[in-house]
């Protein structure tokens, strides 16, 4: 696992801690709804990236007999958790908070104190979410966001970037409806922005489980690796060609590939394993992730 994802974690971990202890004290202090869910939204936040860190340290045990590709996948399964904890939790608490808020409203108290509050979050959750960003853009390089998002095998990339940047919305919510709610003399629009950061949070929970549930089921290797690793096999005189090349991500940084090629019929068994040797030594020579490759001899439209 990249070192970067883990100090991009670290930062939003020490950064959510914080600020959720402080907007919790502005809301008792306040009677404010919006940032009551705020504080609700950021202690999620801070247990979400304890199930991250969780899940790298488990992905990192050794394969063993039971789990003979070892255990990359656990960071696609904690990640999954995590946009269940979202909207599960943060988006649920939110929602509800908002609307027994619109139901019974109450006026916000120390309203300056909740500006204070909102101030010295938007400022730590942007150092933390221009972290996370960086993080991203070195993955991105030329491609879009949406596509650099849907075809990136290590979630922790985008998982804390999109908390990060829900939490930036959620903040500017929270800060437009107590100002609001204070200009009008109305404490609906409290409650209004409490929902509205529920909404904000049951969105990006969605989003977060469909790009880690494809993850989790199994996706396939960059296609730029699978053409690659066509030539690679296609390069050897002792393959007339090549039926199928597979492959599936057991974890960020583990492929598994299984090649299906039609062998020259005048080559001995002693050769084919010869040419297999050497085109899995290839293979992983020229794609690091590649752990492991299996070659099937198998004649054309047998598959």
């Amino acid at each position: 696992m990249a070192a970067s994802s883990k100090k991009v974690i670290y930062a939003a971990l020490v950064a959510n801690a914080i600020i959720a202890l402080i907007k919790f004290g502005a809301a008792f202090l306040t009677g404010s709804s919006a940032m009551f869910s705020e504080g609700i939204h950021t202690t999620v936040d801070t247990g979400n990236q304890l199930m991250l860190l969780l899940g790298i340290k488990k992905a990192q045990k050794p394969a063993d007999e039971n789990h003979p590709f070892g255990y990359g996948k656990e960071i696609y399964f904690w990640s999954f958790i995590v946009a269940i904890m979202v909207f599960a939790v943060g988006a649920g608490v939110s929602i509800y908070e908002g609307i027994h808020s619109v139901m019974d409203p109450h006026p916000i108290e120390n309203v300056m104190l909740n500006y204070g509050v909102l101030g010295f979050a938007i400022i730590a959750t942007g150092i933390a979410w221009y972290f996370a960003l960086k993080a991203f853009n070195q993955v991105k390089e030329d491609k879009g966001f949406f596509e650099t998002v849907h075809g990136e095998k290590n979630p922790t990339t985008f998982v804390v970037l999109f908390e990060d940047s829900a939490a930036l919305a959620g903040l500017f919510v929270a800060l437009a409806g107590i100002g609001l709610s204070q200009w009008t003399g109305n404490p609906i629009f409290d409650g209004i922005a409490s929902i509205c950061i529920g909404l904000i949070l049951g969105t990006t929970a969605a989003w977060l489980a469909y790009e880690t549930k494809g993850l989790l089921i199994g996706e396939s290797a960059d296609p730029k690796i699978i053409s690659g690793i066509k030539n690679i096999a296609s390069r050897h005189k002792a393959i007339k060609a090549i039926n199928e090349a597979l492959t599936i991500h057991m974890g960020p940084e583990y492929i598994l590939a299984t090649l299906s090629v039609d062998f020259e019929d005048s080559l001995t068994a002693s050769l084919i394993e010869e040419d297999i040797d050497k085109i899995t030594k290839e293979i992983k020579q020229s794609f690091p992730n590649v752990k492991r490759v299996f070659v099937e001899a198998e004649p054309p439209n047998q598959n």
